[in-house]
């Protein structure tokens, strides 16, 4: 569950999680550090369920930086690491706070807010692709914006939901819209 709050606030509500029945993914993730938290939610879209679990197996932050470091992800070859540090620091805050912007690409969005819900291909606007990345969202009484994930355990605590919808024209972001509740657009 991606949370849309500031990381510190994230990681505290994540800790204070019961343990009890924790185990295996859910268990490691509990127990990184701010720093390694911000990256596990910021690259995961980029890496496959068998790269998660060996990344989360390595017991340092440095071995953990230095897997992310060397494991390749995109073309061009990028390491994940460079994937995520070619941004400048008020950006990479701004996807670990998950505050995105128009002018955005699509990755600086799946960093933030991780697989939209849904996602369609747009025809009859200027550019040569576009897209709509379709995203739900939580609201929880104590503040707390999560975006929604299928399986969700969360959901029966909102008191509200809401949708955005991402436009994207050339893997730019070039509108977001809010609309309340779930919509299908």
């Amino acid at each position: 569950m991606r949370r849309f709050i500031p990381l510190s606030v994230c990681l505290a509500l994540f800790l204070a999680l019961p343990s009890a029945g924790v185990c295996g993914t859910a268990g490691k993730i509990k127990k990184l550090s701010e720093v390694e938290y911000s990256h596990y939610i910021a690259l995961r879209p980029f890496m496959t369920d068998a790269e998660k679990d060996a990344w989360l197996k390595l017991k340092t932050d440095a071995e953990k930086d230095a897997w992310l470091k060397a494991k390749t992800c995109c073309i061009p070859e990028k390491s994940l690491w460079d994937k995520l540090y070619q941004y400048n620091d008020v950006v990479r805050q701004r996807i670990f706070d998950g505050k995105v912007d128009t002018g955005w690409s699509k990755d600086q969005v799946l960093m933030a807010w991780g697989a939209p819900y849904d996602k369609r291909k747009l025809t009859g606007r200027p550019a040569q692709r576009s897209e709509l990345l379709v995203y739900r969202f939580e609201r929880h009484e104590d503040g707390v914006v999560l975006v929604y994930e299928p399986k969700s355990k969360t959901l029966y605590k909102a008191i509200g939901t809401f949708t955005r919808l991402v436009y994207m024209d050339d893997d730019v972001v070039t509108s977001i819209v809010e609309k309340d509740g779930w919509v299908e657009e």
